[in-house]
């Protein structure tokens, strides 16, 4: 505490310095520091939701529904059979869950389940 009081810079008054805000602009630093990142993939990854049924390497395909909890799990080959092999996870698992939802509003916008593949 003594070092602190005795310090030349204890009794000055610094410049309170103003938060960034959501509005304000990031330094170029930031977004350099973020670009030079090598811990960052260049090529975005493609979701295993985005593939056909074809290229899903996983036996066991499994959807949760972020709405209601349930969970679903078909086997690939089911859902090549039902579905055709170029069909694509995402649109085969937003119909199995929308086949099978219990969330009914009587609403288009607010009916049917929030697919999460995991």
């Amino acid at each position: 505490m003594h070092k602190l009081a005795s310090s030349p810079a204890a009794g000055q008054k610094t410049a309170p310095t103003r938060a960034v805000g959501p509005a304000d602009e990031l330094p170029p630093e930031y977004w350099r520091a973020l670009l030079d990142d090598p811990s960052i993939e260049t090529a975005p990854a493609q979701s295993g939701a985005a593939l056909p049924l074809s290229q899903i390497s996983e036996h066991l395909l499994r959807l949760d529904c972020r709405r209601c909890g349930r969970t679903l799990e078909i086997q690939k080959a089911d859902a090549v059979r039902l579905y055709g092999p170029e069909a694509v996870w995402r649109d085969v698992g937003q119909r199995l869950l929308d086949n099978t939802c219990t969330n009914r509003t009587g609403s288009h916008e607010d009916d049917g389940c929030w697919p999460s593949f995991g």
